[in-house]
């Protein structure tokens, strides 16, 4: 099959190209490289630079070929951001994505998978653990402009039959076992890379975001699903879109509060890590767990790497393995 990836130089996008490859797919990347990184994309893989707000280049690179697929990773990803610049995100996230998809339509792909996001669940008025059918309550714009794409790709199936998977990932986490690619982000916010650099004397000491939600010690609970299981997940659903589109929760079904996090990192590195306590970041939810039985039971998916030291593991090793990140 040929599939086109969007943001396929960024974390999960890029892993998501390793698993395709691995399952003997052509592939080719669409990124801008605003925060992917060119060394994340495997050599000898096609790659066009390009920016999915503008619609003609959009446009003339899905006109290129007859793809099977198309896989849209690219998106701003930051909650606290989104807090500070509300209308950019919202802004941005959707014209780039409504851009993706009408090109799409127009030039006659049949299916669309697109990495949305637990986010969708942030508001106050749910159970854990959350499935699908869970109230959808944006607790900021970065959650919002996924759910109005989600809408979008409603429609475009309703009017003109474009199947897609809307997949809610949770705390995707953890690096290719092979060490082909990691996380890297830029600036990085997310826990465990941060405490991994803690730990590493690699920057300043780790800053906690609140210690005071309603959890069992106080910090948040998030559902991380290492991020070779996530990209796996994608290959078994792009067998599942043929006739109809489907919204999956896209987690391990287990909850690791940040204060548990640190600790794995102490296990995993054999060293105490620096932190310190700070306020809560506005955006942030106590508890995103994922209730992901109808993927597992309508796939068959399982993860492999389910357990928080391993996950924690991997990213130890390749961080400590690739010690300034991607070089480009």
């Amino acid at each position: 099959m040929r599939y086109l990836v969007t943001g396929g130089a960024g974390f999960v996008g890029s892993h998501v190209v390793l698993a395709l490859l691995d399952a003997g797919h052509t592939v080719a990347v669409l990124d801008n490289f605003s925060t992917g990184h060119h060394d994340a994309v495997p050599v000898g893989v096609q790659v066009h630079d390009i920016d999915l707000i503008d619609y003609k280049a959009t446009a003339r690179i899905v006109a290129q070929e007859s793809w099977d697929a198309v896989l849209h990773f690219a998106a701003l990803s930051l909650v606290g951001a989104s807090m500070q610049d509300p209308f950019f995100y919202l802004r941005q996230n959707y014209l780039t994505s409504m851009n993706l998809i009408q090109a799409c339509v127009d030039h006659g792909v049949k299916k669309f998978v697109f990495s949305s996001t637990a986010a969708l669940f942030g508001g106050p008025e749910r159970s854990t653990p959350i499935a699908e059918t869970a109230l959808i309550q944006p607790s900021s714009p970065y959650g919002e402009s996924k759910f109005m794409i989600e809408r979008v790709l409603h429609w475009a199936d309703q009017i003109y039959g474009l199947k897609s998977a809307c997949l809610r990932y949770f705390n995707a986490a953890g690096a290719d076992h092979k060490g082909r690619a990691g996380e890297d982000h830029r600036p990085e916010t997310h826990l465990i890379p941060r405490a991994i650099d803690a730990v590493l004397d690699r920057g300043p000491a780790l800053k906690l975001f609140g210690l005071d939600y309603p959890t069992r010690d106080g910090s948040c609970v998030r559902d991380y699903i290492h991020v070779t299981d996530l990209a796996e997940a994608h290959i078994r659903i792009l067998d599942y879109i043929n006739a109809r589109s489907v919204v999956y929760n896209l987690g391990n079904g287990h909850g690791y509060s940040n204060l548990e996090v640190i600790q794995s990192v102490e296990r995993v590195s054999g060293r105490k890590v620096p932190w310190e306590p700070a306020e809560r970041r506005q955006g942030d939810s106590a508890t995103l767990v994922a209730d992901s039985t109808t993927l597992r039971r309508e796939t068959g998916w399982l993860p492999r790497w389910g357990e928080l030291d391993k996950i924690v593991e991997t990213a130890f090793i390749w961080r400590q393995n690739n010690a300034g990140g991607y070089k480009a």
